[in-house]
């Protein structure tokens, strides 16, 4: 699989937590989205290449019209995180429909994390 990513990933300012379906176990916390995929940290690691179906909660049912995001993945990558008791797993959207997509932009829409770059860089506006 080529490494590069082509769709922009969004930081989310918001953590939403991510189960295993089937189980209904507690993977992990989203930290990013695009239109193909996630990445979510977590305190087991996950296989490469397993395909896993997902609920994703939706932080508010008033946005969304509804509790969860219901996804099939495949475990694209599983990294130690900056902390070593944390993994960075990569996840990559295997069934996007018209209406999880809509969902998946709208949450990218809404929970981006915006960050002000004349701040960010030490040059405050006045």
């Amino acid at each position: 699989m080529d490494d590069r990513r082509r769709l922009p990933r969004k930081y989310l300012i918001i953590f939403s937590r991510v189960f295993e379906r089937t189980l209904g176990k507690l993977l992990g916390y989203l930290s990013d989205l695009s239109e193909s995929g996630g990445m979510i940290i977590s305190e087991e690691p996950l296989q490469v290449g397993t395909t896993i179906t997902l609920r994703l909660d939706l932080p508010d049912p008033n946005v969304f019209q509804t509790h969860n995001l219901y996804i099939d993945a495949r475990v694209a990558r599983c990294d130690t995180d900056l902390s070593p008791a944390f993994y960075d797993i990569g996840l990559e959207f295997l069934d996007v429909t018209p209406e999880k997509n809509l969902i998946i932009h709208r949450m990218m829409e809404v929970y981006e994390f915006h960050r002000d770059e004349d701040s960010a860089s030490g040059n405050e506006l006045k």
